[in-house]
């Protein structure tokens, strides 16, 4: 508490201008809820004196109380406090402004279990206890479109250049980033002021669609974070300037959704590479946290894929994968091992996609990887050539089942924990329940 309040009282001197704080509670579906809190008052989210509904965490995507939990527990508070390392300026926002990140207690101290941050925490310290320490990196796609939308209520591009019309968006393109250049630039200046290690921009497959790397962590909860807030300054930046920046997965049915890959590698006690034996294959260890990730994936899917439109993202020869396999240089498979110098050594997990919760992606891979180390899984053999055709389907692709494999998971419980596991399931089922009582205009147009 020291240390922090030390920190603090230098970050406001630092910015003497800031009038007011956004303290932010990223909750399970990822957004961002908490309560905006005066210069004057600021100290109070450090000391552990904020009280929020522990519902907050758990509210569905629409900001709604999950019934089925809310009544049961009387609706009660906990503490929210605040964490000094996420403390950072706003730069996008017209008036003086600072963030601060939140982790949410019981009120008698203790780490409420259903906290994303929480859960990636515990899985941190249960790789600490076996000497190793997991050294994390996420790589964001996203779609930029108007703000308006068409007659039919869908999203409108920004891109117009040649090819976009057939769902080309210049992959790679350098004119195709210059003619975003503003904005570009301006989300990387947004990242430094609040201490985003941007690696790369890049122009992606479909139009109006970009990615933005970040630069590996040897801090799984730090790399979450950064994660989380560089959707923030992507969705901030956009809208200043006339945007409307969307992780959605899948905005249009023919054309590349949006994903989440998340390169991981582990490090030894020494600062070494445990993945690395100097060879191109890599160490057994290597070997057994592919066989976790693999074991796990179907059903962690839930945390992969968490909304009704996450699933339109898997398709045959989309780069979605659907299938748990693995090879090195690979991106026909779940799992690829890139091709690079052996002390860099790593995995990069490719099922997720870019609307879930990056909290919730870096804990299912890091429990994946820590089940097939502590039970010294098999992997099986690498895939050559196109998964797809070599590999039957065996992922859940569809949210009810994906739900049901999740809430019934053993793994799941034992290694995220049954709070986390009873909670997120109470919260995707009140949304899949909301979805199944929709009729679509397709079904108007087709059965009526």
């Amino acid at each position: 508490m020291p240390t922090q309040h030390t920190d603090l009282q230098q970050f406001l001197e630092q910015h003497p201008d800031i009038e007011m704080f956004e303290v932010i509670l990223p909750d399970l579906n990822g957004r961002q809820r908490g309560k905006w809190i005066a210069r004057d008052k600021i100290e109070k989210a450090f000391a552990g004196s904020l009280k929020l509904p522990i519902s907050s965490l758990a509210f569905d995507i629409w900001g709604r109380d999950p019934e089925a939990l809310v009544f049961d527990s009387g609706d009660a508070d906990g503490l929210a406090v605040a964490d000094i390392n996420t403390l950072v300026p706003v730069p996008w926002l017209k008036r003086k402004t600072g963030q601060v990140l939140l982790s949410m207690s019981e009120v008698t101290g203790e780490p409420c279990a259903y906290d994303g941050r929480n859960v990636v925490r515990a899985l941190m310290e249960r790789f600490q206890r076996l000497g190793l320490t997991p050294v994390v990196a996420c790589e964001m796609e996203f779609s930029l479109f108007r703000q308006e939308l068409d007659e039919q209520g869908r999203p409108c591009h920004t891109q117009s250049e040649l090819g976009a019309t057939m769902g080309a968006g210049s992959t790679y393109g350098i004119e195709a980033m210059q003619d975003v250049s503003d904005l570009m630039h301006d989300i990387y200046d947004a990242c430094e002021v609040q201490g985003l290690p941007v690696d790369t921009l890049i122009k992606e497959a479909a139009p109006s669609q970009y990615e933005i790397n970040l630069y590996h962590q040897d801090d799984a909860l730090r790399t979450a974070d950064q994660a989380f807030m560089l959707q923030r300054v992507i969705k901030g930046v956009a809208k200043r300037h006339g945007y409307r920046a969307s992780f959605m997965a899948k905005p249009f049915g023919d054309q590349a959704g949006n994903g989440m890959h998340v390169h991981c590698s582990v490090i030894d006690k020494a600062g070494a590479n445990a993945f690395n034996n100097g060879t191109e294959e890599g160490s057994e260890l290597l070997r057994h946290a592919i066989a976790g990730c693999l074991a796990g994936m179907a059903d962690t899917m839930l945390m992969f894929a968490p909304h009704l439109n996450s699933y339109r993202r898997f398709q045959r020869g989309s780069h979605a994968p659907l299938a748990a396999n693995w090879g090195y240089e690979n991106r026909t498979v779940s799992v690829r091992v890139p091709a690079d110098k052996p002390q860099a050594k790593r995995i990069e997990h490719r099922v997720a996609g870019a609307d879930a919760n990056p909290y919730l992606v870096v804990a299912a891979i890091l429990a994946g990887i820590l089940r097939g180390i502590e039970e010294r899984l098999d992997a099986p053999a690498p895939i050559e050539g196109n998964g797809y055709e070599q590999s039957e389907p065996d992922l859940p692709t569809q949210w009810f089942l994906a739900h049901h494999r999740f809430a019934h998971s053993e793994f799941v419980g034992r290694y995220l924990g049954e709070p986390f596991q009873r909670t997120f399931s109470a919260v995707k089922l009140q949304e899949l329940d909301e979805f199944s009582g929709q009729i679509s205009a397709l079904e108007y147009e087709t059965y009526l």
